[in-house]
């Protein structure tokens, strides 16, 4: 304290030493709570994470596989620079309950793995984990953020990825990335990150996000997806119909158990139409108006069914008689008749 005040008093008494005096101070309180000028603002630098194909499929159906359940796992990629994080590839941990903590980590089966994997040709490093929210949005609870505290230990810029597969739709992934705020650079009252770049964007927070602490111990990180020619060529082919489909034809076992089932069903049609059409030379008018509301109409069925057993067996021997003359092999006309079709041939084509 000595030399500080005596730091103070060579400043002298004008405005110069005061102004002096007062950055002395500021220094001084951010030493003693073991920060620096240097990382009072944590620069927004458009930081995005690529994540590809194939571990946005991976993470879906292992969210879908797990639901009501949580479910976590591991992503593998690599940091690329100050703005990039790609993510290659995810693999599940295995675990149970319903909440996703630190216990959940299993670095033995980690470890066997990630050698498994490089064995493979995946040499990629951990940059974070994921795990999945069903039905109630991408936001980190208190067990979430424990468990990205322990991630960060290891390396600072880990991820946390969210990710729906209840509200997800086609066309349309619920999916976040998140990672922790230092609690100490709150405690000056300034903002954490300052916008430096107009490159991509963050998507709009949902208030229930927000409640749980967005913006106030965690931020959240751009994501994109970042697709080969190759890999979109695929994935735009996986369910294009083709018109040979109409021609596949069906186990015979298979129809013959569904028009089984279409005949039953219309005997049983047929009974209940011809009960209703006793009870309708019974009733009165007044009855019949609320006799019926809010039950099966059997003769609307009837006629259903009917129409899609006929349409169904007809299409059936369509494509039997077609793979049957697709199959036969062709017999070879005799001399004569080969003579006259090319006789008939030369004609047409002198008339044309």
């Amino acid at each position: 304290m000595e030399r500080f005040r005596s730091l103070l008093g060579g400043g002298g008494m004008g405005l110069g030493g005061a102004a002096h005096g007062t950055r002395m101070i500021t220094i001084w309180y951010m030493a003693n709570l073991g920060l620096s000028q240097d990382n009072t603002n944590l620069i927004d630098n458009s930081e995005t994470v690529y994540i590809s194909s194939l571990a946005l499929l991976k993470m879906l159906r292992h969210g879908r596989a797990g639901v009501p359940m949580e479910v976590m796992g591991l992503m593998l990629g690599e940091f690329v620079d100050d703005f990039t994080v790609k993510v290659m590839d995810v693999f599940a941990m295995p675990q149970s309950g319903t909440g996703v903590s630190v216990e959940a980590v299993d670095p033995v089966f980690q470890t066997k793995m990630m050698d498994m994997l490089r064995q493979t040709g995946r040499p990629e490093s951990v940059v974070g984990w994921y795990h999945s929210h069903p039905g109630f949005g991408c936001w980190l609870s208190s067990v979430d953020i424990n468990t990205q505290q322990s991630f960060e230990q290891l390396n600072p810029r880990a991820v946390a990825v969210v990710i729906d597969p209840i509200q997800s739709v086609k066309g349309k992934v619920v999916i976040d990335a998140f990672r922790l705020i230092n609690p100490q650079l709150l405690m000056l009252g300034q903002e954490p990150r300052q916008s430096t770049s107009n490159l991509g964007h963050l998507n709009k927070p949902s208030i229930q996000a927000l409640i749980h602490g967005l913006n106030r111990h965690y931020y959240s990180i751009g994501i994109n997806y970042r697709k080969t020619a190759l890999e979109e060529n695929m994935l735009m082919n996986l369910h294009k119909h083709v018109w040979t489909e109409a021609l596949e034809m069906d186990d015979f076992r298979h129809e013959g158990c569904k028009n089984k089932d279409r005949l039953e069903q219309l005997v049983t049609l047929a009974d209940g139409y011809e009960k209703r059409v006793k009870e309708e030379t019974e009733l009165t008018k007044d009855q019949l108006k609320t006799r019926y509301v809010g039950k099966l109409d059997p003769k609307k069925h009837l006629e259903d069914v009917g129409q899609e057993l006929i349409e169904d067996n007809i299409v059936s021997v369509s494509r039997q008689m077609i793979d049957k003359e697709a199959t036969m092999p062709k017999k070879d006309a005799p001399a004569g008749s080969k003579g006259q079709v090319n006789g008939e041939q030369m004609d047409v084509e002198e008339e044309l």
